[in-house]
C-alpha cells in the first residue's frame, strides 16, 4: 500500500518510515510544550515575570497560536496540496523559535511563543488530513494509534532534555533545540514525504466552497459531538501539563523529579497508544472510545476524592495520573477518528475546523482549570474529573443508540486504503 506510487509519481517510503515520519512532525509540538517545562521557573526569573501563576503562560500561549491558524493551513492544503503547505508551516516554525530564543521580554517571548503555535499547526492539521487520505475507520484509527504511541513517547524525554540543557546553557538555548530539530524535520520531509492529496479532492479557495465545507463539517452529528466531547477532555491534559510543575514543586516539594514524574505519567500513554493499534480493528471505534472515556471519567473522579480528602501523595499523584493519561490515550485516538469519519473529501478544511474547536476551547478551560491552581492538587483534579464526566456526557448524546457498540459480525478486514480505491 505504502510502497505504490503517490498522486506526485514520488514512490511512497514504507509503512514504518511514514509512521515514523508523521510522528516525527507531530511531535514537534510536543517537545515545544513539554520541554518548555523545567525551564518556567528559570524564564520566570530571567524575564521578571512576578506572579507564579503567570508563568503558565509560556505554555497556554502556545496552545492559543496553534488554535488560530488551522482554518487557514486546512483550505490551503486542501488547494495547493500538503506537501508544499507543510513546508511553509515548518519553516516559520524555525524563524519563530529563533526569536523566542533571542526574547528580551516577557512580552515579546509570549508573542512568539503563540507564532510558533501558529505556525506548528499545520502538522497536526495535515498529519491527520494525510491519514485520512489514505485510510478510513479502523484503519484509520490503528495508524493514528502508532503515529500517537511514537508521538506520545516524546512527553517521556523532552522534559529531561529540556533539564539537560538547562544544566548545561540557559533556557535559551532550549529553542535553539527546537529550531534545529524542526530544520532537521523540514529537511525528511521535503526529501521523502510524498503527495498524498488525490487530485479528485482538491478544491479551490473560494469562499462560498470554503464556507460550505465549514457548514458541512459542523453539522455532520458525528464531527460536531465528538469534536466537543474532544475538546473537553483535551481541557485536562492542557491543565495538567500547564499545572505539573507547580504540582511537583509547590504541593510535593520534589522539584528534583520533575523530569522523572513526567515521564513515569507519559510513558503509560505511549503504551495505551500502542494497544490501541492492536485492537481497535477487533474491537472497534465506539466500544474501544466509549470504554476509555467511561474509564477516563472514574478513574479522574477516583483521584478527585482523594485530593478532597486530603490524602494526596506523589506516587498516588503519579499512578492516578499515568492511569488517566492511558485513558485519555486511548479515547481520543479513537474519538478523533470517529469525528472525521464522513469527512474524506474535504479532509485538510475538517481536520481544521475540528482543530480550531479542540485546541482553543480546550487551551481556555485548561487555562482557567490552571489559574485556580491553590497550592493544592484539589482544583486540578476536580477540573479534570469535571471535564471527563462531561465528555463521557456528549458522547453519550451523540450516539446513544451505537454506545459501545462492537464491529458488525464478519467485520474483520482491513478496510480499504482510499487511495487504492481511485489506483
Amino acid at each position: 500500500m505504502f510502497d505504490s506510487l503517490s498522486h506526485d509519481g514520488v514512490k511512497r517510503p514504507g509503512a514504518r518510515e511514514m509512521t515514523v515520519m508523521l510522528a516525527g512532525l507531530m511531535a514537534l509540538n510536543a517537545f515545544a510544550i513539554d520541554a518548555m517545562v523545567p525551564a518556567l521557573p528559570a524564564i520566570g526569573r530571567s524575564l521578571g515575570v512576578a506572579q507564579e501563576n503567570h508563568r503558565q503562560l509560556v505554555v497556554v500561549a502556545y496552545f492559543v497560536g496553534f488554535a488560530s491558524t488551522q482554518l487557514f493551513w486546512g483550505p490551503l492544503a486542501d488547494r495547493f496540496g500538503r506537501k508544499p503547505i507543510l513546508g511553509v508551516g515548518i519553516a516559520l516554525y524555525i524563524l519563530f523559535a529563533l526569536l523566542c530564543a533571542f526574547a528580551g521580554s516577557f512580552p515579546l517571548l509570549i508573542a512568539g511563543r503563540v507564532a510558533m503555535g501558529a505556525s506548528a499547526a499545520v502538522t497536526r492539521v495535515l498529519v491527520v488530513a494525510m491519514v485520512r487520505d489514505l485510510f478510513e475507520a479502523e484503519a484509520m484509527a490503528r495508524v493514528m494509534s502508532l503515529v500517537f504511541m511514537t508521538f506520545m513517547l516524546v512527553p517521556v524525554l523532552a522534559p529531561n532534555i529540556g533539564q539537560a540543557i538547562l544544566y548545561v546553557a540557559s533556557w535559551r538555548a532550549i529553542f535553539v533545540v527546537l529550531a534545529g530539530y524542526a530544520l532537521a524535520m523540514l529537511a525528511w520531509s521535503s526529501w521523502r514525504l510524498p503527495e498524498t492529496l488525490h487530485p479528485a479532492f482538491r478544491r479551490s479557495l473560494r469562499w462560498s466552497e470554503m464556507t460550505s465545507a465549514v457548514r458541512l463539517t459542523v453539522r455532520d452529528p458525528l464531527s460536531r459531538g465528538y469534536t466537543i466531547a474532544t475538546t473537553i477532555m483535551f481541557a485536562a491534559l492542557v491543565a495538567y501539563i500547564s499545572s505539573i510543575q507547580q504540582i511537583v514543586f509547590d504541593v510535593f516539594g520534589e522539584g528534583r523529579y520533575i523530569g522523572l514524574v513526567f515521564a513515569a505519567i507519559a510513558a503509560p500513554m505511549a503504551l495505551a497508544s500502542w494497544t490501541n493499534s492492536r485492537i481497535v480493528e477487533r474491537y472497534g471505534l465506539r466500544r474501544v472510545g466509549h470504554s476509555a472515556a467511561a474509564a477516563l471519567m472514574l478513574v479522574t473522579a477516583v483521584h478527585a476524592a482523594l485530593a478532597m480528602a486530603g490524602g494526596e501523595t506523589l506516587p498516588g499523584f503519579v499512578i492516578l495520573q499515568g492511569l488517566t493519561m492511558c485513558c485519555f490515550a486511548l479515547a481520543s485516538s479513537n474519538l478523533g477518528t470517529l469525528a472525521m469519519e464522513h469527512m474524506a473529501p474535504i479532509a485538510g478544511t475538517a481536520s481544521s475546523v475540528q482543530g480550531v474547536v479542540s485546541t482553543l476551547g480546550a487551551a481556555v478551560l485548561g487555562f482557567l482549570i490552571g489559574q485556580s491552581f491553590d497550592g493544592t492538587v484539589t482544583p486540578f483534579a476536580v477540573g479534570t474529573a469535571a471535564c471527563a464526566a462531561l465528555g463521557f456526557v456528549i458522547i453519550v448524546l451523540t450516539e446513544p443508540k451505537r454506545l459501545f457498540e462492537r464491529l458488525p459480525a464478519g467485520v474483520d478486514e482491513e478496510p480499504p486504503c482510499i487511495a487504492e480505491d481511485f489506483g
